[in-house]
């Protein structure tokens, strides 16, 4: 197998690879950069391709595909679930940034079309000469690692891998078999996470502590997977208070309800979502700001969603809370709050009176967990770093060598190996 690195590499965002066999070529995940102007990893001709082979919904590693889809011909192989949050989100994008994408939602029709739906762990013929394995990722609900095979070769294509339980889902499954080479994240391969038990914690006191001063806690989070984690934290840990969702979080509970078994407990799913306030007006919006509440609403953030009319409405009050629950970008809304504590209201920056406070529920593996993962591989692999900043694939690639004795590296984009 020839494997190209179409983007992800020495950065996050873009996830891409195109992977050649003797007769045919199959892409692995086909991300955007989703700002103001979203940018793609390398071009590949659609008519070229056989599948797609896609590891979970995120934009970072879906928001390219439909590009894939002008057309009748390729075939998008990924769990059901997978398919339908990745709609969703593509549905969101093109809204939001339609003038700026090179395909169409009826593009994203035809991707639906053309799409073979697979269970968690299952093992497919793809293209004739590859066979794909996708056990749990343990990241997002639907997620998978990819072990392609061809020609006796087996790669592991990680995606975004987490090995801790959540409360939403199980960690990653890594009964992965004798492998020859790993492509894998590095997103946080520097540092370690809090435990997870003590972020939980201390999330659920903070919000006792907020609600019961009188005030309401913000919660901005991602509508796949961090809004739903929130909501069962609060129901696991006997939250007493009234707890409310908001926005497109909302749609996702709609799909997940229909998709249970990629759930670790699908009755505490039922309970959580049976009993929490469902938000559809701007009536029911401006009572809530005034009770003494949770809110979980998208967008994590602060860039767009109902998410941005509490924090406006919720920000100048000092017995209200902010809590930031997901990763920040650089220049984002929510960073600016969390770095500066201005934010936005009436078109001004202004200072932020209500507490904020950041907590660490990231759906990724921290240093040790990705060493773990990697301690368990069998073989001598050669690894490969991406979804990372340049500094990180670098170190981590240095590290994993010196700790574990295989060939390792970090790719450039557009660099080629071969399996």
């Amino acid at each position: 197998m020839e494997v190209t690195f179409l983007g992800g590499a020495k950065e996050v965002g873009k996830s891409a690879l195109l992977v050649k066999g003797r007769k045919n070529q199959i892409v692995m995940d086909y991300g955007a950069n989703t700002g103001k102007e979203p940018s793609f990893p390398m071009h590949v001709k659609p008519k070229e391709v056989h599948s797609v082979l896609l590891s979970h919904a995120h934009l970072d590693h879906s928001g390219g595909v439909p590009l894939f889809f002008l057309r009748d011909g390729v075939k998008l192989v990924t769990t059901g679930l997978s398919l339908e949050l990745t709609s969703l989100l593509l549905q969101d994008f093109i809204k939001l940034s339609g003038f700026y994408l090179p395909f169409e939602y009826i593009d994203l029709l035809t991707m639906q079309k053309n799409t073979e739906r697979i269970a968690m762990n299952d093992e497919r013929q793809v293209a004739e000469e590859f066979t794909a394995k996708f056990p749990s990722s343990g990241h997002i609900p639907g997620g998978t690692t990819i072990i392609l095979e061809n020609d006796g070769r087996r790669l592991l294509y990680t995606g975004d891998v987490n090995l801790r339980d959540s409360q939403l889902i199980s960690g990653m499954d890594t009964d992965f078999g004798e492998v020859d080479a790993v492509i894998t994240e590095s997103t946080y391969s520097m540092v370690d996470h809090e435990p997870r038990e003590k972020i939980e914690n201390d999330f659920v006191a903070f919000a006792n502590e907020v609600v019961e001063r009188g005030g309401v806690l913000l919660v901005p989070a991602f509508s796949v997977g961090r809004a739903q984690e929130i909501a069962l934290l609060l129901r696991a840990k006997n939250f007493k208070h009234k707890v409310a969702m908001d926005g497109m979080a909302l749609k996702t509970n709609e799909i997940l309800f229909r998709y249970q078994e990629f759930l670790r407990d699908a009755e505490l799913f039922r309970k959580t979502m049976e009993n929490i306030e469902v938000v559809s007006g701007w009536g029911e919006r401006k009572r809530l700001i005034r009770t003494p509440s949770v809110i979980i609403s998208p967008a994590g953030m602060l860039m767009g969603g109902a998410s941005v009319f509490y924090n406006q409405s919720l920000s100048q009050d000092q017995r209200n809370g902010i809590s930031i629950v997901a990763f920040q970008v650089p220049g984002s809304p929510g960073r600016t709050l969390l770095d500066r504590g201005m934010t936005l209201v009436g078109g001004k920056m202004v200072p932020v009176k209500a507490e904020v406070r950041r907590f660490d529920f990231s759906g990724h593996s921290g240093r040790t967990e990705l060493f773990e993962m990697l301690s368990r591989l069998k073989g001598k692999p050669k690894v490969y770093t991406t979804h990372g900043d340049g500094d990180s694939c670098d170190v981590f690639a240095k590290q994993i060598t010196e700790k574990y004795g295989f060939e390792s590296q970090a790719p450039e984009v557009g660099d080629k190996i071969t399996v």
